[in-house]
């Protein structure tokens, strides 16, 4: 067994959408276990805000992290908001590296996306319409991770394949 990897899904996703499984497949494949864990209850929550419960988000990931990191290499991936979660945890758990697929750099201007320094490779569209490339490109610079920028939007449906690629290739490099 090489690690383990969390893969965070987005706002109003799952634990079974493409980009995840396709992750998840990747990671098996060069001998990693996986998890998806399943926030689709706390992003029901819309009376706590528009994003659901991002709190309870954070402290899910923050208690699977923990008991992975507990047994060996963690590696934390998520798309958009999985991603925004992924980061934060990632500050507070020892992680191996860091996988984001169309982070969102601010949630707003009091919620930056931050992170922990560890390898880093980031996948996201050219076109997408939630966050622009050029913060990203900005953020992903200042913390020298590997970026991707793709002929894409924010769900990335045309790039599964790359993503899983990308994905491998941190992988490997651990």
């Amino acid at each position: 067994m090489q690690g383990h990897c969390i893969l965070s899904h987005g706002f109003e996703s799952g634990p079974d959408a493409t980009k995840v499984t396709a992750l998840a497949q990747a990671a098996e494949a060069l001998g990693w276990t996986h998890e998806r864990p399943d926030y689709t209850d706390l992003d029901a929550r819309r009376e706590v805000s528009p994003l659901g419960d991002v709190a309870a988000r954070i402290e899910r990931l923050m208690q699977a992290a923990t008991a992975a990191a507990a047994r060996g290499p963690l590696v934390l991936a998520g798309s958009s908001l999985g991603a925004w979660i992924a980061g934060h945890v990632s500050q507070r758990v020892p992680v191996a590296a860091l996988f984001l697929m169309a982070p969102p750099v601010r949630l707003d201007a009091a919620h930056p996306l931050q992170a922990a320094e560890v390898p880093l490779s980031v996948i996201h569209g050219w076109h997408d319409e939630l966050i622009p490339a050029a913060d990203v490109v900005d953020w992903t610079r200042a913390r020298r991770g590997r970026l991707l920028l793709v002929d894409d939007d924010h769900r990335l449906g045309a790039h599964v394949a790359a993503s899983a690629q990308a994905f491998a290739e941190l992988l490997v490099r651990l």
